[in-house]
C-alpha cells in the first residue's frame, strides 16, 4: 500500500530562533524544507523579547558566557557562525538597531522586524512554514515519519528544536525532552534559570520595598555580575540577580556589594572621620526608603565616629556582601530560560546531530547550553541552528 505521507529532506519542529535559522540554512542549501510550529505563528519568544525590541544578540559572545556540564561544546557553532553574520543578516534586511550596554544589540524599532525579516528568509529559501501543525508521534524506520495534527509527514533529517520549559503561557513544552528521552538521549537535570528570586522567612519585609533599583554586584559561588538588582512583591529580580540565579542553588547564599559604584567604599570610610550617620551618607547614593530600612536592620543608632573599630567592620563587610539566603525562584512561568537539556555529550557539537540516531538533531534551548542574559542565548540559537542547517 502506498504511503500517503509528504515528505521532505528536512523536517523542523519549532518555529523560534534556532528552529527559523536553521531552516534558513537548510533551504537555501537546497533542502527541501518544512518548518511546524504548534502555535498560531512563529517568533512568540522573539516577540517578547528586549521589551518588544529583541536583544538579537551581544558581540562579546564567547563559550565563556555560557552554563552547560561540558562548557567546551558550544565553542565551535559560536565560532563558525558570529554576532557580526547575524548583524549583516540585519543590516542587509535595513533594519535599525543600537548597542544598549555590553555588547547587547537591540532594534530601534520592534522585535516583530526580526520575525518578519526571518519569515522573508525563509520565503527566499522554499521553506514551508506551517503553524498550528502539532506533532503526536516520531518514528523512525528507514527515515522519519511523524503523525501530525495535518496528516503524516515523512523524512530524511528531523531538527528539533522545540526550546525549553520557560513561558508556558507562549507555548512551551517537554516535547523536545520526551523525544530525546524516546530516542534514547540523555536529558540532564532540568531547572529555570533567569529568574527572580524569593524572599526567605526573615526576609519577607522587604517586600515593601518593591519597585525599588539599585546597582549591585552580586555574586555566588565564583560568579559575579555588577547589574541593578530590583525589589519585588515576592523577592528581589533585575539584571544581577537574573544572571546569577542560573549559578544558584537551594540553600547557597547570595552576597550583595551594595558600594558597587566606584568610589563607594571610600566615601563611607571618610565618613567616620566626618561624624556622619551611615544612613546620610547611603541615601546619597541608594533610594531612602531601602537605606532606612537596611540600616534598621544592620546598623547601630549613632554616627559613625562612635562606632567601635569591631562595629564598624562588621558593618561594611555588610555592605559589601550582604548575604541574601532566598527561599526558592518564582519558577519557569517568569524563567527567561531552562537550565539543561539534552546531554551535549550524545550530539556532535560540530553538526548538532545525535551520536545514537543518524539523521535527528537538536538546537537552540532545548539543548543544554544556557546563555548569561543579554542576547545570548538569541546568538546560541543562531549558531546552533546554523550548524545544523549546514549538515542536514
Amino acid at each position: 500500500m502506498q504511503d500517503l505521507a509528504e515528505h521532505f529532506d528536512v523536517v523542523v519542529i519549532g518555529g523560534g530562533a534556532a528552529g527559523l535559522m536553521c531552516a534558513i540554512t537548510a533551504g537555501q542549501r537546497g533542502r527541501r524544507v518544512a518548518l511546524l510550529e504548534h502555535g498560531e505563528r512563529v517568533g512568540k519568544k522573539i516577540e517578547i523579547s528586549g521589551g518588544g525590541r529583541c536583544n538579537f544578540t551581544n558581540l562579546g559572545a564567547t563559550a565563556a558566557n555560557y552554563l552547560s556540564e561540558r562548557p567546551e561544546f558550544c565553542k565551535s557553532a559560536l565560532a563558525r557562525y558570529s554576532p557580526w553574520d547575524f548583524v549583516a543578516m540585519v543590516e542587509r534586511h535595513g533594519i535599525a538597531y543600537h548597542e544598549k550596554t555590553l555588547g547587547q544589540q537591540f532594534c530601534d524599532g520592534s522585535a516583530r522586524e526580526i520575525i518578519a525579516m526571518l519569515l522573508a528568509e525563509c520565503a527566499a529559501a522554499g521553506v514551508s512554514v506551517r503553524c498550528g501543525v502539532r506533532v503526536e508521534r516520531v518514528e523512525k524506520a528507514e527515515r522519519f515519519r511523524l503523525e501530525t495534527t495535518r496528516g503524516a509527514m515523512t523524512c530524511d533529517a528531523l531538527v528539533v528544536a522545540t526550546g525549553g520549559l520557560s513561558f508556558a503561557k507562549l507555548g512551551a513544552t517537554d516535547f523536545g525532552h520526551r523525544l530525546a528521552r524516546q530516542f534514547g538521549l540523555r536529558v540532564t537535570e532540568l531547572r529555570p534559570g533567569l529568574v527572580p528570586l524569593t524572599f526567605a522567612q526573615q526576609d519577607s519585609a522587604l517586600h515593601t520595598l518593591s519597585g525599588l533599583s539599585l546597582p549591585v554586584v552580586a555574586r555566588c559561588g565564583d560568579a559575579e555580575f555588577a547589574e541593578a538588582m530590583l525589589f519585588t512583591h515576592r523577592g528581589v529580580s533585575g539584571p544581577a540577580v537574573l544572571q546569577i540565579s542560573s549559578f544558584w542553588r537551594e540553600g547557597e547564599t547570595v552576597f550583595f556589594d551594595l558600594l558597587a559604584e566606584p568610589g563607594a567604599s571610600a566615601v563611607v570610610l571618610s565618613a567616620r572621620a566626618m561624624g556622619r550617620s551611615l544612613d546620610a551618607v547611603l541615601a546619597e547614593r541608594m533610594p531612602r526608603r531601602f537605606v532606612d530600612a537596611w540600616c534598621g536592620r544592620h546598623a547601630l543608632a549613632k554616627t559613625l565616629v562612635h562606632y567601635k573599630q569591631r562595629e564598624f567592620d562588621e558593618v561594611l563587610g555588610l555592605l559589601r556582601a550582604w548575604p541574601f539566603r532566598a527561599s526558592g525562584t518564582e519558577g519557569y512561568p517568569k524563567a527567561e530560560v531552562t537550565l539543561g537539556g539534552v546531554d551535549t555529550g550524545e550530539l556532535s557539537s560540530k553538526t548538532m546531530e545525535s551520536r545514537r540516531v543518524p539523521g535527528l538533531f537538536f538546537i537552540g534551548e532545548v539543548v543544554d547550553v544556557t546563555g548569561w542574559l543579554g542576547g545570548y542565548n538569541f546568538q546560541w540559537a543562531w549558531a546552533s541552528g546554523h550548524a545544523a542547517g549546514e549538515a542536514v
